[in-house]
């Protein structure tokens, strides 16, 4: 066989994870395997990266946890090895595909960081070398990772990957599906259920579960988390039985599943099935029962079986950080329930201090899902009548509950001229930290071009200075209402 089958063997087997099947894809990697060593040395370590990649696709489709964080290890040490040239060409090429395969390893074991520097680096090289698919490629995965980081950093990045699939005709490519599940993801825990809906429905669509048994696991859950949000109950927990379906054929439980399982929990709390719930929270090992998010979903059970000094047990060690959440926005859950609590046992002061710690840590994402799910109307108008910080926000929520969408403030005027979509996404910008420059370099463009940009929506907005832009716009529903301060 001569050297380059090599290479090209696995390139077939590339392709068979994303399109085929895993059988075909492992002998294509083996036939690889076994002839890399007359690959001629000036090329042996492309075609290690090549193998690298593979081998860690094929780890991802297995849902093989353990193989995942190794292969990932491996083929970070082969992209920083200090004796390889990556000269144009497929080098480059393979790094940057390297650099985002690197994601999957890093998503599903939770190092979120680590998983935004590699993609960035990645989608950074891809724009340098002006391959727009692997481009595109790392805006859909940095639109999941940053699901766990920044809601509005999810959200452009997902509408941009969005962009250049409907660019190039990639709608309905596994990327694709990613990137609509992060955006319906978003929407749904910021409240925007209609939204949410239609992306989710393109998710459902596109991701193929039996090709991306990670990512169709993915999707059954926002669904579930938008029917709970919708409290339909039966629905949510249908979307979770079929979540857990694709979870039976992995090698192994992700470590985002603790925070998934406990949801799952809740919505049987949510369906009036306390007793199942009791069992299963009875049934866990120590270590699982003290999960935080374990121990919120103990305290919901409580507060529906009427004992509030038992939820308000459950929430102490996850209230003082003793008990780790996943994800930081479980928080938000853990003092709204704290706040319910208290006030059920007559305890005002507490009930609004945990209420007003519940707003500051939902503010700066909008992450409003939990007080759809824990619904205190009167809770909520008592607290804004007092001294609070997030009356806006209290108002967003209240029109939220009685299922109206937010009325734009009656001083915001409309633009003097529709917004082209360029404007818009520079716009999308502009509540961030990033400079003019660093915008350019976002979106692939000149900084003239952002700043010619800048002074067109200054002029249709009617403002001088970018905080107000920032404002009129979201006034205006041009953007979300909150919005990740960095």
């Amino acid at each position: 066989m001569v050297a380059a089958d090599s290479v090209l063997a696995a390139l077939f087997a590339v392709d068979e994870l994303a399109h085929g099947s895993v059988e075909t894809a492992q002998r294509y990697l083996g036939l690889a395997e076994r002839t890399t060593d007359s690959v001629p040395s000036a090329r042996r370590g492309h075609a290690q990266l090549l193998l690298g990649i593979v081998r860690l696709m094929l780890a991802r489709r297995r849902g093989n946890l353990s193989a995942m964080a190794e292969r990932g290890r491996q083929l970070q040490e082969t992209i920083e090895a200090k004796d390889v040239v990556w000269p144009g060409g497929l080098g480059e090429d393979l790094r940057a595909f390297a650099l985002i395969s690197l994601d999957s390893a890093e998503y599903w074991t939770a190092s979120f960081a680590e998983a935004r520097r590699h993609l960035e680096l990645g989608r950074a090289l891809a724009q340098r070398l002006r391959r727009p698919y692997l481009e595109f490629s790392g805006l859909a995965y940095q639109a999941a990772n940053e699901f766990f980081l920044s809601f509005e950093r999810a959200a452009d990045h997902g509408m941009r990957a969005v962009d250049l699939a409907y660019q190039h005709g990639w709608t309905d490519e596994p990327a694709a599906g990613v990137a609509y599940m992060a955006l319906g993801a978003v929407r749904a825990w910021q409240g925007q259920l209609d939204e949410s809906e239609t992306w989710v429905q393109r998710a459902e669509r596109t991701i193929r579960a039996n090709a991306q048994p990670l990512a169709g696991m993915g999707i059954r859950h926002v669904r579930a988390t938008l029917e709970m949000a919708h409290g339909r109950e039966a629905a949510a927990l249908a979307a979770f039985h079929g979540a857990e379906r694709l979870a039976d054929l992995l090698a192994e439980p992700t470590l985002l599943n603790t925070a998934m399982r406990a949801f799952h929990l809740q919505a049987f709390v949510r369906a009036g099935e306390t007793q199942h719930a009791a069992r299963v929270l009875a049934g866990l090992d120590e270590h699982d029962r003290d999960r935080g998010e374990m121990r919120i979903t103990l305290a919901m059970l409580r507060l529906a079986q009427a004992d509030a000094h038992a939820a308000t047990a459950a929430l102490a060690p996850v209230l003082d950080g003793s008990a780790s959440v996943i994800w930081p926005t479980w928080r938000t859950q853990a003092f709204l329930l704290e706040a319910i609590a208290r006030d059920a046992l007559g305890e005002p002061g507490d009930a609004e201090r945990a209420l007003e710690r519940a707003l500051e840590l939902a503010e700066p994402d909008g992450a409003l899902i939990w007080f759809l799910l824990h619904p205190t109307p009167g809770l909520l108008s008592r607290h804004n009548a007092r001294r609070t910080r997030h009356a806006s926000l209290i108002t967003e929520i209240q029109s939220l509950l009685t299922g109206r969408s937010p009325v734009p403030a009656p001083s915001a005027s409309p633009p003097l001229d529709p917004l082209s979509d360029s404007e818009l996404r520079v716009l999308r910008y502009l509540p961030t930290n990033l400079s003019a420059p660093e915008i350019a370099v976002e979106l692939s463009v000149s900084p003239n071009t952002v700043k010619t940009h800048l002074r067109n929506l200054y002029h249709k907005l009617g403002v001088h200075r970018r905080t107000e832009a920032v404002a009129h716009a979201r006034a205006l529903g041009l953007l979300a209402p909150f919005t990740h301060r960095r």
